[in-house]
Order: C-alpha cells, then sequence, then structure tokens
C-alpha cells in the first residue's frame, strides 16, 4: 500500500513525457490517444493540457466529460490511472497560464489562435500499479 499517493503518483506523473488521454465517443466507446505530458498540474488532482480546438478529442469532451489519464514508466512497468472529467477552456487567463515559446509551430496565431484551447483534468479517483500489483485510491 502507499504511504504518500500524492507524492509516490507525483514522482511517477513528472518523469514522464507523454500522458495517454481517453474520451467516450458518440457510441459509447473509450477513444485513447497520446499526448504530451500535461503543462501544469496541481498535485495529482489537476491537470492542465494544450490541444486544439477543432480535435476530435475536443468535441467528445464538450458532448462527454468523462475523461481518463494513464502515465506509465515502462522501464520499471508501472503506471497509473487517473479517472474524472475534462472541461475544454478557452479563456484569456487559462491559456496564456500554459502556453509556451515555441507554441506557434501548432497555433500560428498564437495565445489568441481560436484553433488552441486548454483541457483541465480533474481526478476523482485513480489506480496505482508497481510491482505486479493495483491499488485503487481516492482523489481528494
Amino acid at each position: 500500500m502507499m504511504r504518500d499517493a500524492v507524492q509516490t503518483i507525483g514522482n511517477l506523473i513528472d518523469k514522464q513525457t507523454t500522458v495517454l488521454i481517453s474520451s467516450v465517443d458518440e457510441d459509447g466507446f473509450p477513444n485513447t490517444k497520446a499526448m504530451l505530458a500535461p503543462r501544469v498540474r496541481d498535485g495529482i488532482k489537476t491537470f492542465y493540457l494544450t490541444t486544439n480546438t477543432s480535435s476530435a478529442r475536443v468535441a467528445q469532451y464538450r458532448k462527454n466529460p468523462k475523461a481518463c489519464l494513464y502515465f506509465f514508466d515502462k522501464r520499471f512497468f508501472r503506471g497509473v490511472m487517473l479517472k474524472g472529467t475534462m472541461e475544454v477552456l478557452q479563456d484569456a487567463k487559462s491559456k496564456e497560464m500554459i502556453w509556451r515559446d515555441g507554441d506557434t509551430m501548432y497555433y500560428p496565431l498564437g495565445v489568441t489562435d481560436p484553433d488552441y484551447c486548454v483541457l483541465k483534468f480533474t481526478a476523482e479517483s485513480g489506480r496505482y500499479y508497481s510491482n505486479f500489483k493495483s491499488e485503487n485510491f481516492p482523489v481528494e
């Protein structure tokens, strides 16, 4: 059993460069894709990622906010799944918070590009896998 979920999970997350995100499509099936790691996180409760407003994932989250993030460390064969909800944010404050130099490669009009938005994931629960064992944990 983990002594400190926030520290254990946070350390795993901080070492990853990618995350798998899942949404639910119009037929009720899960859709998963790899993305760059979240730009900002608050503990293991709240995560902020960038994406295109015109993406299929954004359309799915707007219809059904249920979501999942999965981070894994392939070297030590461990990972964490976080279940929760995803919000699509387009306000200036959120967009400026996670904007980085070089993002114009993806969003040529800059931080105000209408095709640039922020995904805010809020975790409700998780499942951690390590040493051939899994354990569920609440996210508070």
